[in-house]
């Protein structure tokens, strides 16, 4: 029996609607389906076994066997939302194709020359981060200059982990990142590779 593609999705269709008994080898047709018959359905459905045509399972990683690697970025003339992206899209993990929403499966990031970042525009005066003590009166304002001059590495981390997923996965996911000022890091014994940022 040749089978045609169309024939094939329709089968995959009908195999939903209808329940398949394996044990039996028989299958149950609902009520209104009239799109093959009920030998006929058989018949692709036998075929759909050689061919691969089986439900996929959903993949779930396994934490214990996740495999981390070590990146690290120059932050020099970046600009600071598009690097944030990037070095987030790493940290969760969704750059590998074993990527699960609800487990840790990204990678380690150093981010070296945070010092050097910059923002388009004149955001740099007109971006504030506001931050309150609780006491009456307590709020204080700064600008994303004076953020970047006093702390270079808490601007840089505030960016990425402004990405992440507010709750307990996303601060340990958050815990993967290391930022340093300068030129140099302490993880050489990690072997870290280059990762280049797009724009």
């Amino acid at each position: 029996m040749k089978i045609s593609k169309k024939q094939l999705t329709k089968a995959c269709w009908y195999n939903i609607i209808c329940k398949y008994d394996v044990r039996r080898n028989s299958l149950h047709q609902s009520p209104g389906v009239n799109l093959f018959s009920i030998e006929s359905t058989m018949k692709i459905i036998s075929k759909l076994k050689f061919i691969g045509g089986q439900p996929m399972k959903t993949y779930m990683a396994n934490p214990d066997k996740i495999e981390r690697k070590w990146y690290v970025v120059d932050a020099a003339g970046q600009t600071l939302g598009r690097l944030a992206s990037e070095v987030a899209t790493v940290l969760r993990g969704k750059n590998k194709p074993t990527y699960t929403p609800h487990v840790d499966t990204g990678d380690y990031v150093i981010i070296i020359n945070a010092d050097k970042v910059v923002m388009t525009g004149k955001k740099l005066e007109n971006t504030k981060y506001y931050r309150h003590s609780g006491w009456l009166g307590g709020l204080k304002v700064k600008t994303a200059k004076q953020f970047l001059e006093q702390n270079p590495t808490g601007f840089v981390e505030a960016a990425v982990k402004g990405m992440l997923p507010h709750n307990t996965l996303g601060r340990k996911q958050g815990m993967k990142l290391f930022v340093y000022a300068g030129d140099k890091h302490p993880h050489a014994a990690q072997n870290p590779v280059e990762m280049k940022v797009k724009g």
